[in-house]
C-alpha cells in the first residue's frame, strides 16, 4: 500500500491480521451500458412478440383449450374434483363458447365427478341458451356426471333456462337476494320512425318479399309482420316451458304457463312456487353435491376463461369508435334477433369482457 511521505510514497506492507480481501472495480464504459440496455429491450419485445404470435397460433388452430382450472376450497391432495362451471354475464357469443369448453373440460377430465353451475345471469340469446342447456343434459346424461345449480344475484330468463341443464335429479339454490325467473321470450324493436321524419330521412330499401325487410326501424310493427313473428315466439316459449316440465317433475305444463308472464321472482317466491329448490350459496351447493356423490375427500376447482391475449389486444383496437364500427353496431341493433332476457334494452345488452 502506497501512503505520501514528506518525501514522496513510500510503500507500506499491512500486517497479516489487516489484510482483506482484494477488490477490483472495472468502470463500464458508457457506451457499452447503452448497448446492453438496447439488447435487452430487444428480447423483451421479441418475448413480446412471440407471445403474440403464440395466442394467435392457438386461437386460428383451436389447438388450446381456452379454460384455466384454479384451486377454490376443498382438498388440495385430493384426485375427485368437483367443478365450478361460471354462467356470469349476457348468453351472447363468444361467452358461449367458453362456457361450452369448461362444461367440455368437465366431461372430459376423469377426475371431475360432478359439476356447480354458478349461474349469474339476465339471458340472452335463444340460441345460444338451449345450446348450453343442451350441453349440460348430454354432462348429466350421458357421461353420468350430476349437475347442481348455484344462481347469485340474477338467474333470470335464460339465466334460468340453462339452470334447468341440471335435469330431473339435480338441485338448485339461489341466495337469499336472488331474482329469477323471468320465463319467456322478446324480440327487441325499436320505432324510430318519428325521429327519422324530424331528420328527414326514410327507407328506401330494395327487396324481394313484403317480409323481407321485417321488424324495420322506420316504421311501426305492421298486423301482418305480428302475426309473421307470433308462431316463432310461441315455439321458443314452448320450447322454455317444456324443459322446465322435464327438469321440475314437481311442476306440470299449466303451472308453468300461469308463470311464464316474464315476471321475475325472489327467491323466496321462487321456492314458494317450485322453481328452485333450496336457499343457500354456493358452497351449500357443493357440500350437497358432494354428499349425493359419496364422496369424503374433494378438491373443489373453478375454470376460468379470460379473454386470450390476441382477444384483448382486437377488443381494445376495437374500441376507438371510429364510423364503420358505428354503422355496424347501427345494423346489428336491426337485426331480428330472439332472446330469452329479462332487460329493459334487450337489444343492447352488452356481452361480458
Amino acid at each position: 500500500m502506497n501512503v505520501p511521505t514528506q518525501q514522496g510514497f513510500a510503500t507500506v506492507t499491512p500486517p497479516e491480521s489487516a489484510r482483506g480481501p482484494l477488490v477490483v472495480v472495472q468502470q463500464v464504459h458508457p457506451r457499452r451500458r447503452w448497448r446492453t440496455w438496447l439488447l435487452s429491450l430487444v428480447l423483451l419485445i421479441s418475448v413480446g412478440f412471440n407471445l403474440m404470435l403464440y395466442s394467435a397460433y392457438h386461437t386460428y388452430l383451436g389447438t388450446g383449450e381456452g379454460v384455466v382450472e384454479r384451486f377454490y376450497s376443498g382438498d388440495l391432495a385430493a384426485p375427485d374434483k368437483i367443478a365450478l362451471v361460471y354462467v356470469v354475464g349476457t348468453i351472447v357469443p363468444p361467452f358461449t363458447g367458453r362456457v361450452l369448453k369448461a362444461v367440455e373440460q368437465a366431461g372430459t377430465d376423469e377426475h371431475v365427478k360432478g359439476v356447480v353451475l354458478v349461474v349469474d345471469s339476465p339471458g340472452g340469446l335463444v340460441a345460444d341458451s338451449h345450446e348450453i342447456y343442451h350441453q349440460l343434459r348430454r354432462l348429466d346424461q350421458e357421461r353420468h356426471k350430476p349437475i347442481y345449480v348455484a344462481m347469485r344475484r340474477l338467474a333470470a330468463s335464460g339465466g334460468y333456462y340453462v339452470s334447468m341443464g341440471a335435469g330431473p335429479d339435480g338441485l338448485i339454490f339461489a341466495e337469499p337476494t336472488t331474482w329469477t325467473g323471468s320465463i319467456g321470450v322478446i324480440i327487441p324493436h325499436y320505432d324510430a320512425s318519428g325521429l327519422a321524419d324530424k331528420l328527414g330521412v326514410k327507407d328506401d330499401s330494395l327487396k324481394t318479399g313484403k317480409f323481407k325487410d321485417t321488424l324495420s326501424l322506420f316504421r311501426p310493427v305492421s298486423s301482418a309482420e305480428k302475426d309473421l313473428w307470433s308462431p316463432i315466439l310461441d315455439d321458443s316459449l314452448n320450447r322454455f316451458v317444456q324443459v322446465i316440465v322435464d327438469s321440475r317433475k314437481m311442476l306440470n305444463a299449466k303451472q308453468i304457463r300461469d308463470l311464464a308472464t316474464g315476471q321475475i321472482f325472489t327467491s323466496n317466491q321462487a321456492q314458494e312456487k317450485k322453481l328452485i329448490d333450496k336457499i343457500g350459496y354456493v358452497d351449500d351447493a357443493v357440500e350437497a353435491l358432494k354428499t349425493k356423490l359419496q364422496l369424503s375427500k374433494v378438491r373443489v376447482v373453478k375454470y376460468d376463461s379470460s379473454q386470450s391475449l390476441l382477444e384483448t389486444l382486437l377488443s381494445s383496437r376495437a374500441s376507438g369508435a371510429r364510423p364503420q364500427s358505428q354503422l355496424n353496431a347501427l345494423l346489428e341493433a336491426a337485426v331480428p334477433r330472439a332472446y330469452y332476457l329479462f332487460s329493459t334494452m334487450p337489444g343492447f345488452a352488452d356481452p361480458p369482457r
